[in-house]
């Protein structure tokens, strides 16, 4: 029998969830409750993932709308199933993800913002002529899953805060960012387990707007608002989050950049089983 969820993360955030996106007990016990007998019902159509942890995400998202919430998990795993190349070998041990997750392209911080999890997507740490782009969204949603799932729990309830580090973006860069990958990198980000609070993109080029112009052609109005451009480099990285859980590169002071790195790698390898065993939960 699966484990009973228990609410851990202290009065504060209890009181944030109640009146922010209507989690109580009470509540909470009653949709997961329901979800599940409807996951049951819908088993020949969705092999899901029962458990109350990878259930509750998705009703937070939907501040605990049952309707909402069972919309977003079947966006959810027929993306799993449809997008192939994010979703399977995705064993963080295999030298080509290696390589991308030791590159840094995809790296939240150790320490949350407010209870938000802020993640720097360093967009040019990859060579595009090398490191194809689905793999690098595929290392994305890895990290985020470890993060979002195992590591801060508080972020389901909170959110997600997303730098983007233009600084070295290029023309290769751009070109591998096609219509139909950033259409299936914005379907996966709205039907993800956490909500976006924010897309800050710092370090911009002059033809960033082009870039964001196809992201935004795909994005709902709500996400498209959460969307800024800032034009002063670390000056406004540090209008974003407190430098002190940034890494030193970023003008923080919470250690070097390749640590931060190796702490995510190390968490990854350390779930390769439940990844390999995660690939088979998608819509049939």
């Amino acid at each position: 029998m699966a484990e009973k969820y228990v609410f851990t993360l202290g009065q504060e955030i209890e009181e944030y969830a109640k009146d922010n996106i209507n989690e109580t007990s009470e509540i909470r016990d009653k949709c997961l409750s329901e979800i599940k007998i409807w996951l049951q019902e819908e088993k020949s159509n969705l092999n899901a993932r029962t458990e109350d942890r990878y259930i509750l995400p998705f009703l937070r998202g939907a501040k605990f709308d049952l309707e909402e919430a069972k919309s977003k998990i079947i966006s959810y795993y027929i993306l799993r199933r449809d997008d192939v190349k994010w979703f399977t070998n995705r064993d963080p041990s295999l030298p080509e993800l290696q390589e991308i997750i030791k590159l840094g392209v995809f790296v939240p911080l150790r320490k949350l913002y407010h209870n938000q999890l802020v993640i720097l997507v360093r967009t040019a740490a990859h060579n595009p002529r090398k490191h194809s782009q689905d793999n690098v969204f595929k290392v994305d949603h890895m990290i985020l899953d470890i993060a979002a799932l195992f590591e801060f729990e508080a972020a389901q309830i909170y959110g997600v805060i997303s730098v983007f580090d233009m600084n070295g973006v290029g023309a290769r860069h751009a070109a591998a960012l096609t219509p139909g990958i950033v259409k299936r990198a914005v379907t996966a980000w709205q039907n993800y387990h956490v909500t976006s609070k924010s897309l800050d993109f710092v370090n911009s080029p002059i033809y960033l707007n082009v870039i964001l112009n196809i992201f935004k052609s795909f994005m709902n109005e709500k996400m498209k608002k959460t969307v800024k451009v800032h034009t002063k480099g670390l000056e406004s990285l540090h209008q974003i989050v407190d430098k002190d859980i940034l890494p030193e590169e970023y003008g923080g002071t919470d250690g070097k950049l390749e640590d931060l790195i190796n702490f995510w790698n190390e968490k990854l390898l350390n779930k390769r089983d439940w990844f390999l065993d995660d690939e088979k939960y998608r819509a049939d």
